[in-house]
Formats: structure tokens, sequence, C-alpha cells
């Protein structure tokens, strides 16, 4: 009898089950791996655990091709480069590399149309923008990743190498986050690991609107300096170059002004 020991588990296996292998013997067979049973099923199955692995290549652009042409409403930007050190020069591993949210726009679709209105991209070639974290295809092509999205995958224009000086685009909002409280009720100081994320900012800046079925914007409800309350997992958290937090999120997402 061949008996395979699993974690928290063990299942008996027959070899006369197995006689399909040439050169089988019965043996104790150990396994290290962390196999996990699948409860409520009437046969055992398994399944390994892979903890914080995210699997995302990119597909290579062969070098015959010499040029990419986004269609629709789709644009090609030129991703930026990630960071490899500290600003004191300290190599970062690449785990600890933080994931480009920006790059440049290197060649745009023609446009989309919306009810009769032919509507042309609202970002140029040469432009800096940042887009949402997951958006996107990645592809490599000509020796640099580039990404191919979706005209309202991108958050906003920066110009500049501080997030807070983002431009929004069409219904997107930017705010600067609250801080977040440093003590309970009670008066218990709270560590970084305790402190609730906060859902509460001022607008930053705004972005000019969400078409309409005739093209035209529609301006948003919310205005630079409201203090609003917004929903808890929304949108793309950012860092600004002095320490401070801030959020980029749908026009939607933000649920109340306070005042």
């Amino acid at each position: 009898m061949a008996t395979a020991q699993l974690t928290a588990f063990s299942i008996s296996v027959s070899a006369r089950n197995l006689s399909s292998f040439e050169g089988l013997r019965p043996s104790n067979v150990k396994f290290a791996s962390s196999f996990k049973p699948l409860v409520g099923v009437g046969l055992p199955l398994f399944r390994r655990s892979f903890q914080g692995l995210v699997v995302k290549a990119a597909t290579v652009v062969a070098p015959k091709y010499t040029s990419i042409t986004p269609l629709g409403d789709r644009v090609l930007v030129k991703i930026k480069t990630v960071e490899e050190k500290t600003e004191g020069g300290i190599l970062l591993p690449s785990s600890a590399q933080s994931k480009p949210q920006g790059g440049e726009v290197v060649a745009v679709g023609e446009g989309k149309t919306i009810g009769k209105a032919k509507l042309d991209i609202s970002v140029k070639t040469g432009t800096q923008v940042v887009y949402s974290k997951y958006a996107g295809t990645e592809v490599e092509f000509d020796g640099s990743n580039h990404l191919i999205l979706k005209e309202d995958d991108i958050v906003g224009i920066l110009e500049t190498d501080d997030i807070k000086d983002l431009k929004p685009l069409n219904d997107r909002v930017f705010i600067k986050v609250a801080e977040a409280e440093e003590k309970t009720a009670g008066g218990l100081l709270l560590t970084e690991a305790t402190k609730e994320k906060p859902s509460i900012g001022t607008v930053i800046a705004v972005g000019p609107g969400p078409l309409d079925e005739e093209g035209n914007r529609k301006a948003l409800s919310v205005s630079p300096g409201n203090t609003v309350l917004y929903s808890k997992y929304a949108g793309n958290d950012f860092k600004g170059s002095d320490g401070s937090n801030y959020i980029a999120l749908r026009a939607s997402d933000v649920m109340a002004i306070l005042s």
C-alpha cells in the first residue's frame, strides 16, 4: 500500500489502481507542497496556493512590424520606465519596484461616434498621461513596453513629475485624501496597520465632464475646494512628492458633499 502523507490529512492510494505505471513499488511518499482539500465535495480534490503570484506577460510584436496604429477610441502609450533605485541610490529588487501608471502617448485612433457626433481623441501624441492601474493590453514593441488602452481608461494629463498637478479627463475627480485618524475615540494610538482608510477628501481638480448623446460635455456636480465623501474602494491611489495621499475616481463614486 502506497501512502501519500499531506499537510493536515492523509489519503491512501492503492498500488493496484496504478498498474499502468511500470516499476511502481509500494512505498511511503511525502509531499512537501501545501495542498489544500476543497471542502464540500465527494472526492478529495486539492488546490495549490500561489499567494501573491501575478503573471501578466506583454505581447511581443515582431521586429518586421514597424508601426502600431490604434483603432477607434484606443490610444497607444509608451510606458514610463520603472524606477530601479531610490532617491538615495539604493537598488530596488523587482518586487519593490512600483508598477508605473503613466507614459507618453505615441499614437491615437480615429475617435468614436456618439449619436450623430464624431469625436476625436481628446489627447494628442506627445502628451504625458496617467492611466488606470489595470487598464489596457501591454505590448513589447521596438524595444520598449507599450500599452494599448481605451481613451476612457486615461485618468488625466500630467505635465510635471508631481501627481498633485494631475489634470483629470472626462468624468474623473482628483481628490487629496484626508489624514487618517491617529487615535481611537478613547485616545489609543493607532498603528499604520490599524488605521482605517479614509474616504473623505478635498477636491483638487475635476474633468470637463462626460459626453452626452449630442457630443456635448455635461459639467460635474462637484468643484475644486469641495470636501467630499467617496466610495471606499473606488479609483486609483497615488502618493505625492510631499507624502500626501491622492485619489482619482469617477464622479459617480463621489457620494456626498460635506459642509
